[in-house]
């Protein structure tokens, strides 16, 4: 009897339960009728049929098959398998190369014609779905209704879906917040004072300048909420899903595609209030960060707080011309619990004398050496064995079609029956080909001259000098090679010395090395260097 193992999937959490149970006795009954013997059973619960990421269940099923665990996959119809075109093919392909054969309850044995078929099918009504959800979703808006989550500031009035009202705790906050921006306190300002005051944020931990100064283009923000002056606005976004993540991510919509309505009794703050603030968000406005020209330093977007963990950016530059950093956390939300100003130079400097003096070390340069040289062998080791299992495979499938050829040729055997084992195996054969192009052909280990050690050295005693100069000038080059050195930097307070920083470094070099990378925790202006992640991993490319 054939191994056969049965999947079953149903759409979202509305849906009941039993359908999964409903789905496997129907396999199972067919199965029976076609004395298929079931050996697994796989599901996916409340799982969209337009991505394959995501669904643990028909993951396993693929690794399963992978392992050839079983000879026959059974479903009740192919769109529980997916409802897109290219996944659906794709399963098809991947199954049909491992020699199992799909079988659906209500179309039998799958093939080609049935995938395409279905896949189209699949596709258009999921997307047909879609059209028909965002028109109810158009009609219940017109009506003054919501078609999305709760807005803070609301609450959901019960027996009535779409329908809100005002929650009195949270719009007291949300007009305090208007109120205190109109009278010229920052976002950051009034961030600092709701957590201040252990006023519970929308999500998340704390208040932040985000939260209150959100995007203009989306409508995010409370700022930017107009339904807070009594207009309910919709489709300002569009959602859509991500085919390499299965993730969803929003794309704004023109403005001429959104829909205004009004809704005065939710209004929160009066008209006059909220353009007030919109008046003055225009006046400050200014370029994103992200579009400014902006001189690149070294460390940028690795500094990392030792007190919380945030991350750390620039805060002003001192009289002497000074650049200070600090807690993003801080700045932004005031919940650092150490919210202390650091200078970068200072910081900058403890980075790289640490990284020289540790990485001149003699026993790191011999560890280098000697991993460098065991790392190599065994990439050589494995390329040489894949390579040698492929031909030797190709071999015997060379040999298995010339004996089917000759038997068709000299007529010992049925052409219907010897003509597709001999295509079967011609397609396993270019499988076999594409694949040893892939695989590099074999080398030799590449022993390190005693004049690349000397040399490395002499380029150890440069580093500092070379990047300190060259970071300074603003040369990018410089820049980006010293971070393809280091992950992060982790500065603290140094308690021992007034103005001593203290760094943790998590580099690249322990992932090779191990804990041996940074041997005597040097001090370097104040600043301890700890390995962390290693600076050349033994990857191929070493």
């Amino acid at each position: 009897m054939n191994r056969t193992a049965i999947y079953a999937r149903f759409s979202t959490d509305l849906q009941n339960e039993r359908s999964i149970d409903d789905q496997l006795a129907l396999c199972r009954a067919y199965a029976d009728r076609a004395g298929l013997n079931v050996v697994a059973t796989f599901d996916d619960r409340a799982r969209s049929g337009g991505s394959v990421l995501g669904r643990d269940g028909l993951l396993q099923l693929m690794d399963k098959a992978r392992e050839h665990e079983f000879d026959v996959l059974v479903v009740e119809a192919l769109d529980r398998l997916s409802r897109d075109m290219e996944d659906l093919a794709g399963i098809h392909k991947r199954l049909s190369f491992l020699g199992i054969e799909i079988r659906a309850v209500h179309e039998g044995v799958v093939n080609t014609v049935l995938v395409g078929l279905r896949g189209l099918v699949g596709q258009l009504y999921r997307e047909d779905i879609a059209h028909k959800v965002r028109r109810g979703q158009a009609g219940r808006v017109n009506k003054g209704l919501h078609a999305g989550g709760l807005t803070y500031g609301y609450s959901y009035v019960l027996g009535d879906p779409g329908k809100r009202m005002i929650a009195e705790d949270q719009a007291d906050i949300v007009r305090r917040v208007f109120r205190e921006y109109v009278e010229g306190q920052t976002p950051r300002d009034i961030a600092h004072n709701l957590n201040r005051d252990r006023i519970p944020p929308p999500r998340g931990r704390a208040w932040n300048a985000s939260t209150i100064n959100g995007n203009v283009q989306r409508g995010t923000g409370l700022l930017h909420n107009e339904l807070y002056a009594g207009r309910l606005i919709w489709n300002r976004v569009r959602m859509i899903k991500d085919p390499d993540t299965g993730k969803r991510v929003s794309r704004p919509n023109p403005k001429g595609e959104w829909r205004v309505v009004a809704v005065p009794d939710l209004a929160i703050v009066s008209s006059d209030l909220f353009d007030a603030a919109q008046a003055r968000k225009r006046a400050r406005a200014t370029t994103h960060p992200s579009h400014q020209r902006r001189p690149r330093h070294m460390l940028t977007g690795l500094l990392r707080c030792g007190a919380c963990g945030a991350g750390m950016s620039s805060k002003g530059i001192d009289k002497s011309r000074r650049i200070r950093i600090r807690c993003s956390a801080a700045t932004e939300s005031g919940i650092c619990a150490d919210p202390k100003t650091f200078y970068l130079d200072t910081v900058e400097t403890a980075v790289l004398n640490g990284l020289t003096a540790e990485l001149r070390h003699p026993e790191v340069i011999a560890q280098y050496v000697q991993t460098y040289h065991e790392e190599r062998k065994r990439l050589a080791a494995d390329t040489d064995a894949r390579r040698t299992r492929l031909e030797r495979r190709l071999e015997e499938l060379t040999r298995e079609i010339e004996r089917l050829v000759n038997a068709i040729a000299k007529g010992h055997g049925d052409p219907a029956v010897l003509g597709p084992q001999s295509t079967t195996l011609n397609a396993e054969r270019k499988c076999i080909l594409a694949e040893l192009d892939q695989v590099p052909a074999a080398t030799g280990v590449i022993a390190l001259h005693p004049a690349v050690l000397a040399r490395y050295e002499d380029q150890l005693n440069q580093l500092q000098t070379g990047l300190a100069n060259g970071i300074a000038s603003g040369d990018p080059e410089c820049a980006e090679a010293m971070r393809d050195l280091v992950e992060t930097v982790t500065v603290f307070r140094d308690p021992s010395r007034t103005g001593g920083v203290e760094v943790e470094i998590a580099g690249r070099l322990t992932a090779l090395l191990g804990e041996r990378a940074f041997p005597h925790r040097v001090k370097g202006v104040g600043g301890m260097v700890v390995a962390g992640e290693g600076l050349e991993p033994p990857t191929p490319g070493l």
